[in-house]
């Protein structure tokens, strides 16, 4: 079975920082790409940003500038850098990943972890 943890959200006033982090464990053997996705309430998840094995990284256009995702391989571990946070970036975020077990590739979900950007 594969685990996430994810942790690191939290309340933050605007124009302030935050950083997420996202552990995986389990029998794998290897993780692909990487993605922090939101939700708000209400409404469908969407694409934050995303990181290949390699390290090439995509960024939704709302928090182009302001977030950073990283990750690092060796401890199969995601992060999102979350800078100049904004009232609208108030979702619940989660990480994903496409991981491979015996040789199928398949995506799997963390718990989800809440950040709210008030004053």
């Amino acid at each position: 079975q594969v685990q996430f943890v994810e942790s690191g959200g939290g309340l933050v006033q605007p124009g302030g920082s935050l950083s997420l982090s996202c552990v995986v464990s389990g029998n794998f053997e290897s993780i692909n790409t990487m993605r922090w996705y939101r939700q708000y309430l209400g409404y469908q998840r969407e694409l934050v940003a995303s990181i290949t094995y390699g390290g090439s990284t995509n960024y939704a256009d709302s928090v182009k500038g302001r977030f950073t995702i990283s990750r690092d391989n060796v401890r199969n571990t995601v992060y999102l850098q979350m800078n100049n946070l904004k009232p609208e970036d108030t979702a619940v975020y989660y990480c994903n990943a496409d991981i491979l077990i015996n040789r199928i590739l398949t995506n799997y979900w963390g718990q989800g972890t809440q950040v709210t950007v008030s004053s």
